[in-house]
């Protein structure tokens, strides 16, 4: 028989907050912490039907930065690998 973690309630906040206010997916949520996405759907709902935190999507300004900070950071990295590549392209050229 394999034994349940027991989270504490501020675990179960933090978490739930990645997903509410920080814009992070379930699953994102779930690798970063070493639990289930389960888990997180059910801290977050419960923590959002109890009022301790805003109902997902209506998360303020923060949250509405960071969701764009990280579009940012993908087309940089896009970017970043496209030039990697003209880089490597070029420097075979001149040879």
């Amino acid at each position: 028989m394999t034994k349940k973690k027991r989270y504490s309630q501020e675990f179960k906040l933090q978490a739930a907050k990645l997903v509410v206010e920080n814009g992070y997916t379930y699953k994102e949520a779930a690798q970063r912490l070493g639990t289930t996405e389960w888990s997180i759907r059910q801290w977050a709902t419960k923590f959002c039907e109890t009022g301790q935190l805003p109902p997902k999507g209506t998360a303020g300004p923060e949250a509405q930065e960071f969701r764009a900070m990280k579009k940012e950071v993908k087309r940089l990295r896009l970017e970043n690998e496209i030039l990697k590549k003209a880089a490597a392209y070029f420097a075979r050229e001149s040879m």
